[in-house]
C-alpha cells in the first residue's frame, strides 16, 4: 500500500515543482516559448481549459468545475479500489501514477483556472503543436499500465 501513496506523492510533487519552476521562475507564462533542444524538446506555455489536446474547452468556467469534479471522483474511485482489492505491485504503482497526475492537474485548475502545459516535443519533420506536463505523462502511463497490468491473484 505504501508504494501506491509514495508514487502518487512523488508524481504530485514533481508535477507541481516543474510547473512552478517553468511558469514562475523561468517566467514561461510571459516569455511564451523557450527552445531547449529543438525540435526534440521545447517549452511552450499553453493553458489548457479542457481535457487532452484542448478538447471540451468551450465554456471555460463550467468546464473547469466539471473537470475538477470528474478528476476528484476518479481519484476517489482509485482510492476505494486500491484499499478494497488485492492488487499486484504493478497495479499499485500505475494507480499511484494516475492518482498523482490527476491531483496535480486538479490543483492547476484550482490555482490557475486551467492546466499549465509546457512540454513540447517534435521529431522527424513532424511539428507537434501540443504541449503537456508531468501530470499528463503520469495519467497516460498510469491508465495504460492499469489496462495492461495482469490481475492480482484471488486469495480464495
Amino acid at each position: 500500500m505504501r508504494l501506491f501513496y509514495w508514487i502518487a506523492a512523488c508524481v504530485f510533487v514533481l508535477d507541481q515543482a516543474t510547473k512552478y519552476y517553468v511558469v514562475h521562475m523561468m517566467d514561461l507564462r510571459l516569455v511564451g516559448r523557450i527552445d531547449v533542444f529543438p525540435p526534440y524538446l521545447n517549452l511552450r506555455m499553453a493553458w489548457n481549459t479542457g481535457i487532452n489536446f484542448g478538447l471540451m474547452s468551450g465554456d471555460a468556467a463550467l468546464t473547469r468545475w466539471i473537470l475538477i469534479a470528474v478528476a476528484l471522483l476518479i481519484s476517489g474511485v482509485i482510492l476505494w479500489w486500491v484499499h478494497r482489492e488485492p492488487l499486484t505491485g504493478w497495479q499499485r504503482f500505475t494507480a499511484g501514477l494516475l492518482l498523482g497526475g490527476a491531483l496535480g492537474n486538479v490543483v492547476d485548475r484550482l490555482i490557475y483556472g486551467a492546466v499549465a502545459d509546457f512540454l513540447n516535443m517534435s521529431c522527424c519533420g513532424i511539428d507537434n503543436p501540443y504541449a503537456f506536463n508531468v501530470a499528463d505523462i503520469a495519467v497516460f502511463a498510469g491508465a495504460i499500465g492499469l489496462v495492461l497490468a495482469p490481475g492480482a491473484k484471488n486469495p480464495s
